[in-house]
C-alpha cells in the first residue's frame, strides 16, 4: 500500500477517512473499487462537464487536505490492484506518441495500423489519451477485424479533435464502437494530472490515476513485450528516457525492446536517438534499442522477439 499522508494507526486512519467522506459526498470516485474503468463509466453523461471524468478532474484541482490526499492515494492503490488482476496472463506492448495528432492525418492512420498489427498477437497499451494514443488503441481493438479499420478512420476524421468540444469527439468515437462492436482487449493508462486530455474510448480497460508519477511508472512496467515510440514532444521524450533508465539497470533477460519510429524526427527534429544510443552503449540494453523509418519495421522487431 502506498505511503499514507495521514499519521496514525491504520484503523484510525481508515475511520477518519470514512467519516470525512461521509461529510463530503462530493468525492466522485470509489476509493475501494475492484475493477478498471470503462469508457462508458468515465463518460456517463451526455455533456462532458458533468461526466465522472470531468468531475474527478475538478475534484483533483481542489485545495488538498490530508483526507483528500489519502482518498486519492487509496483510489490509485485500488487501481494498482485491479490493473494487476487485468494484466495477469496477458502480454502487453506499449505505443507512445503525441496527444496533438489529429484524426484524419496520415500519421494518425499509421498509428492505428501499427496498433492493429501489434494487436494481432499482443495486447496494445497506451497512455490512454487522444492523438497517437487513441489511434493505437483503435487499431488494437480492431486487430481481429482489420477490414473495418479504414471505415472507422474515415468516420473519425469527420471530427478531428477534442477541440473545440469534447462531446463531439467522444460521441463520434462511441458511434464507431456501435458500428463495429466487439473487438480485442486494449488498455489505456491515463491520468487526471493531464485533465485537459480526455481519455479515448477505444481502450476496453482504463486504469486512470490521480498521480502522474505512479501512472508513468506503471505504464512502462506493464509493457513486457516492449514499447514503440512514435513522434511526440515532452511527454513522449520523458517516457523514452524513463524507460531507458529502467532498461539501463536491468539484466539482459528482463530488458524490453525500445523502438523509435521516424529516423529524421528522432535524429534531426528532436534528436533523442543519439542520446539514447549513447546511454545504451556497452549495456545489456544496447541490442534492444532500435531506430526505424516506419511502423512495419517496428512491428517486425517486436514480433520477432515474441
Amino acid at each position: 500500500m502506498k505511503k499514507s499522508v495521514v499519521r496514525g494507526e491504520p484503523a484510525a486512519i481508515v475511520g477518519r477517512l470514512e467519516e470525512w467522506m461521509a461529510e463530503h459526498p462530493g468525492v466522485p470516485v470509489d476509493t475501494a473499487r475492484t475493477s478498471l474503468y470503462t469508457a462508458a463509466e468515465l463518460y456517463d453523461t451526455a455533456t462532458y462537464d458533468a461526466s465522472l471524468d470531468a468531475r474527478a478532474y475538478a475534484w483533483s484541482q481542489e485545495p488538498r487536505t490530508r483526507e483528500a490526499a489519502l482518498a486519492r492515494a487509496l483510489h490509485d492503490h485500488a487501481i494498482d490492484l485491479a490493473l494487476a488482476d487485468w494484466t495477469a496472463g496477458r502480454h502487453l506492448v506499449g505505443v507512445m506518441g503525441g496527444h496533438r495528432l489529429e484524426r484524419g492525418q496520415p500519421a494518425y492512420a499509421e498509428a492505428a495500423r501499427l496498433g492493429a498489427a501489434l494487436g494481432a498477437g499482443l495486447v496494445v497499451a497506451s497512455g490512454g489519451g487522444p492523438g497517437a494514443m487513441e489511434a493505437a488503441n483503435l487499431g488494437g481493438r480492431l486487430a481481429e477485424q482489420p477490414d473495418d479499420l479504414d471505415a472507422a478512420l474515415a468516420l473519425l476524421a469527420e471530427v478531428p479533435s477534442y477541440h473545440p468540444t469534447v462531446e463531439a469527439w467522444v460521441h463520434r468515437a462511441f458511434d464507431v464502437l456501435a458500428r463495429f462492436p466487439g473487438g480485442a482487449d486494449t488498455l489505456g493508462i491515463p491520468t487526471w494530472y493531464y485533465g485537459h486530455e480526455p481519455p479515448n474510448v477505444f481502450a476496453t480497460a482504463i486504469a486512470k490515476y490521480f498521480r502522474n508519477s505512479t501512472r508513468e511508472a506503471t505504464l512502462l512496467e506493464v509493457c513486457d513485450a516492449g514499447i514503440v515510440f512514435l513522434p511526440g514532444l515532452g511527454g513522449t521524450v520523458q517516457e523514452i528516457f524513463q524507460d531507458a533508465c529502467e532498461n539501463y539497470y536491468a539484466t539482459e533477460e528482463s530488458v524490453a525492446p525500445m523502438v523509435l519510429v521516424g529516423t529524421a524526427y528522432w535524429t534531426e527534429e528532436l534528436p533523442a536517438w543519439p542520446l539514447l544510443r549513447s546511454v545504451a552503449r556497452g549495456r545489456p540494453m544496447e541490442r534492444h534499442v532500435h531506430l526505424v523509418d516506419g511502423v512495419d519495421d517496428a512491428v517486425n522487431l517486436i514480433v520477432s522477439r515474441t
